[in-house]
């Protein structure tokens, strides 16, 4: 869960995730603590939409047109953010609307901001997913896919930057989503409860001394957030350095084929995600492995389902996938070097 989490945290274009689990298993608590890990970002000063000062393509129509008469923008620092979608959400309060009175009456164009202008550059969650209106998750993926929010009323027309992490929990007890909102997704998870004894000893341990001591346990675990929000800043650069090989198109087509996936759309998730998982391991080259090791979270909520015997089939999959993976790390010169390197440690680990 929180390697997925992480992972459209380094490449929000993998197009967000999905996490299945039962109830309190702490999908909502990874979430929130994931706001803390980030760095500020910054802001055209004033600008409801968090549009980034430094990017024409990244700015509201009013944002626009102040930079062209301009040329620079006041800006500020601010904290990435979690916009919560509440249930029973309108589709007014989501988007946000056109305000046809204001027009009529002061001549100029007025939009009132909604969730989806809160969220851009930041964290959009929706807990209990599987329980909004259809019409609702319909809008919210398809800006999540656009990164652009259009309202149109009355034949007026606004558009603004929308680009956020999209993140939602459900529990499927509570029902699921339809197949055409899952593959929407880029990444699913799926969480249960511990059944280690130690694990479960040391949660029960670490939520009383928090209840106790909030201040004093956010302190004694901070230089271990500030640790893993550096190596993300880390993986964000190496990413832009990561290129696609002919190999990666080759093996992640077998892949997909294997797996019987419906559409093209996991194709190029297994590509971003494979890329973001080098990044995060701090490389800047992808190995066959990478993709094999997303391609559980790429296709779990895509694969036909078998209703007498999905278990097994996917034991299938994941056994025929390792052969096609092994066959490529002969060919993938990125592979020999990480092996090297991982020889290399183990030597200095030996030494020492």
């Amino acid at each position: 869960m929180k390697l997925a989490i992480i992972l459209n945290v380094i490449d929000p274009t993998i197009g967000g995730v999905l996490i299945k689990g039962e109830k309190g298993t702490a999908k909502s608590t990874a979430v929130r603590a994931m706001a803390s890990l980030l760095p500020p970002i910054e802001v055209v000063s004033g600008c409801p939409f968090n549009c980034n000062p430094k990017s024409i393509l990244e700015m509201c129509d009013n944002c626009k047109e102040k930079y062209e008469i301009a040329r620079k923008l006041n800006s500020e620092k601010v904290n990435i953010k979690i916009v919560n979608v509440p249930l029973g959400i309108t589709e007014d309060r989501l988007l946000g609307t056109i305000n046809i009175e204001k027009i009529l009456k002061d001549g100029k164009k007025c939009f009132e901001p909604g969730l989806l202008a809160q969220a851009n550059r930041s964290i959009l969650y929706i807990d209990e997913v599987n329980l909004l209106e259809d019409h609702i998750v319909d809008e919210l993926l398809d800006v999540a896919a656009m990164g652009v929010n259009i309202v149109e009323r009355e034949g007026i027309s606004f558009s603004h930057p929308s680009k956020f992490i999209l993140i939602g929990t459900m529990n499927p007890e509570e029902g699921e989503l339809r197949p055409q909102l899952l593959d929407r997704f880029g990444l699913c998870v799926e969480v249960e409860t511990v059944k280690d004894m130690k694990v479960r000893k040391e949660i029960i341990k670490r939520r009383i001394d928090f209840e106790k001591n909030p201040e004093g346990f956010i302190k004694r675990w901070r230089r271990f957030d500030i640790e893993i929000g550096k190596k993300i800043l880390k993986a964000r650069r190496l990413l832009k350095k990561i290129r696609a090989q002919e190999w990666h198109y080759e093996l992640i087509s077998k892949m997909c084929i294997l797996a019987d996936v419906a559409g093209h759309r996991s194709d190029m998730i297994i590509l971003k995600a494979g890329k973001a998982l080098a990044a995060w391991g701090g490389r800047n080259y992808i190995i066959p492995e990478d993709f094999k090791n997303v391609a559980n979270f790429v296709f779990a909520h895509r694969l036909r389902k078998n209703p007498f015997d999905e278990e097994k089939s996917l034991i299938d999959l994941q056994e025929n996938l390792t052969k096609i993976v092994k066959e490529y790390e002969e060919k993938c010169e990125g592979h020999q070097i990480f092996l090297m390197k991982e020889k290399k440690n183990l030597l200095e680990t030996h030494h020492n």
